[in-house]
């Protein structure tokens, strides 16, 4: 994306936060967070129908499209009008196109034009009464209009049958502030064609940007459904999940899936070269997720419903090539009994009070044969030796799954600040799609100095500090060339360094400190000239200290 394109969208993003955070009210980040996401949901598809419907129009009105209707073949002008209009509403035509379709009442347009029509009053379309007449439908309330507009679309659509929240009658929000709320997302563009940006595109982008800012305004509960996009573009940009089955089993809002379309587009790939597969425990985010692929047109199999991962894979046979994950740190209530002698439990039974080793074991059940995964987890991960986590480290450190170690800086989480790492596992070591033979060898990259603040509680990685994690992994794979061992940056280690250090993988001890700048000042002389700096800042503070007392007598106060 260059730089005019990424300035636009983010001062759209800016303004539309800022305008929608207004109208929260007495709503909770949690809860008003639904009712923004699901509008913009609403208006992107009714952007996708509207530019559809136009395409459409162009081509039934063309003489050399297969869609041409002939005028002459009408009596009247206006017979001829009215077929147009009759074919622009056969659903066949939206959904080869793979649009979805989008009935009348559910259009954007209605809802701009009806919002402000006031309660009781007649809406433009009929319905039964007690009787079994037929008489207009009243007007109940704009969260009325908007649940509506949801059930009819997931009633016409079968991919979307249980992703729609359809709750805004149940947020308590006023007619008016809600009326707003459709203005405002109203007003995002349908498309930048002097940018080439399409509605998919802006839509895309500020739905995420949405997510993040909840993320933020919810802290630690919000954290349990959004991975920074510092993390998640460093973990895709290393692993380069281009082709192939992509699965995120802790998934989030999808924020990884998304990740791997903007990377395959960068590459000039296709995003149809993957497919993609997720599963979520929870209700509302597993819909959010559904939603931000349907946004993009990523084709998604999330199990057909939110469920517990580790008590209930719905996803028993899939073998994937690239897995990506951020999973609750150290989660203590998750084991049952029927996870006793469980087949993914190969290197070792995970501790009852900590999941991260059960959450790693699924990974590595579910990766393929030459697949890669990538994983977050807490930093103690990386040395515990108790409850057989130990035991467990060791045993696919002995596997030779573990490819490379990132230790990572803090506070680049909304919802903790517990010191994280991200592992990469590998099940095929061999020299093959470019990349050197790494049989018996780990690469330890300490990342913790990287980034910058953003405010005073976040930091995130600069675009650059990425590329220089990334291409450090690249050039020791053997896909770029220059690889070396950096003082405390980088460093490889064999399976026999890493046993002699009892099999613990923080990269700060393998990695070392960096070298410091010779300092070649003589000792004496920087004694003496530290020495004259603070006797005159001491003189200069007592200085000041003698003026404002003097200035303070001035004013009648005594000190």
């Amino acid at each position: 994306m260059n730089p005019s394109e990424q300035q636009f969208l983010n001062e759209l993003d800016k303004k539309l936060w800022t305008a929608a955070d207004k109208l929260r009210s007495t709503l909770s980040a949690a809860e008003y967070k639904h009712a923004v996401l699901g509008l913009i949901f609403l208006k992107y598809i009714s952007d996708a129908f509207d530019t559809r419907r136009k395409e459409l129009e162009a081509n039934l009105r063309n003489t050399e499209h297969d869609y041409f209707l002939d005028p002459e073949e009408f009596d009247t002008p206006e017979e001829y009008e009215q077929e147009i209009l009759n074919e622009l509403e056969v659903r066949d035509y939206y959904t080869e196109k793979n649009v979805f379709w989008v009935p009348e009442r559910a259009r954007w347009k209605t809802l701009k034009d009806l919002h402000k029509i006031p309660v009781g009053n007649p809406l433009p379309w009929l319905k039964k009464n007690n009787k079994g007449e037929m008489e207009p439908e009243k007007m109940k309330g704009v969260a009325f209009l908007i649940d509506d507009a949801l059930d009819a679309v997931e009633k016409d659509n079968v991919k979307l049958k249980g992703i729609l929240n359809k709750t805004y009658t149940r947020l308590n929000l006023d007619n008016d502030k809600l009326g707003e709320l459709i203005d405002h997302i109203g007003s995002i563009p349908f498309e930048k064609k002097d940018l080439n940006l399409k509605s998919k595109d802006i839509l895309g982008h500020v739905y995420e940007y949405f997510l993040g800012q909840f993320a933020s305004a919810e802290g630690k509960k919000g954290g349990q459904f959004y991975t920074p996009k510092a993390i998640v573009s460093l973990i895709v940009e290393m692993l380069q999940p281009y082709k192939g089955r992509v699965y995120d089993p802790a998934m989030g809002s999808g924020g990884f899936f998304v990740q791997s379309e903007n990377f395959i587009k960068q590459h000039a790939g296709k995003i149809d070269d993957i497919s993609v597969y997720g599963q979520e425990y929870n209700h509302t985010t597993w819909q959010l997720a559904a939603m931000n692929m349907a946004i993009r047109g990523i084709d998604f199999n999330f199990g057909g419903q939110p469920a517990d991962t580790l008590n209930n894979d719905l996803h028993p046979d899939l073998r994937a090539d690239y897995i990506m994950a951020n999973p609750p740190f150290n989660m203590k209530e998750w084991w049952t009994k029927k996870l006793e002698g469980d087949v993914r439990w190969k290197y070792g039974t995970p501790p009852e009070g900590n999941a991260n080793f059960a959450w790693m074991q699924h990974m590595i059940y579910h990766l393929s044969p030459l697949g890669s995964m990538a994983l977050l987890l807490a930093n103690g991960s990386m040395s515990t030796n108790t409850n057989s986590e130990g035991e467990i480290r060791r045993a696919i450190l002995e596997a030779d799954l573990v490819e490379c170690m990132v230790a990572l800086p803090g506070q680049l989480f909304t919802n903790t600040q517990i010191p994280a790492c991200i592992w990469f596992l590998t099940k095929d070591k061999t020299a093959r799609n470019g990349k050197r033979k790494r049989i018996g060898e780990v690469l330890f990259i300490d990342a913790r100095e990287k980034g910058y603040m953003k405010d005073r509680v976040l930091r995130d990685f600069t675009a650059e500090d990425i590329q220089e994690i990334a291409d450090t992994f690249y050039k020791w794979q053997g896909v770029a060339k220059g690889y070396e061992d950096i003082a405390g940056f980088c460093k490889t280690a064999t399976l026999d360094d890493i046993a002699k250090n009892d099999f613990v993988l923080t990269p700060g001890r393998y990695v070392g400190a960096a070298e410091q700048e010779e300092d070649d000042e003589p000792f004496a002389e920087k004694m003496n000239r530290l020495t004259s700096e603070l006797k005159s800042y001491l003189e200069e503070s007592a200085r000041l200290e003698v003026e404002i007392k003097k200035q303070l007598g001035g004013l009648g106060y005594e000190f």
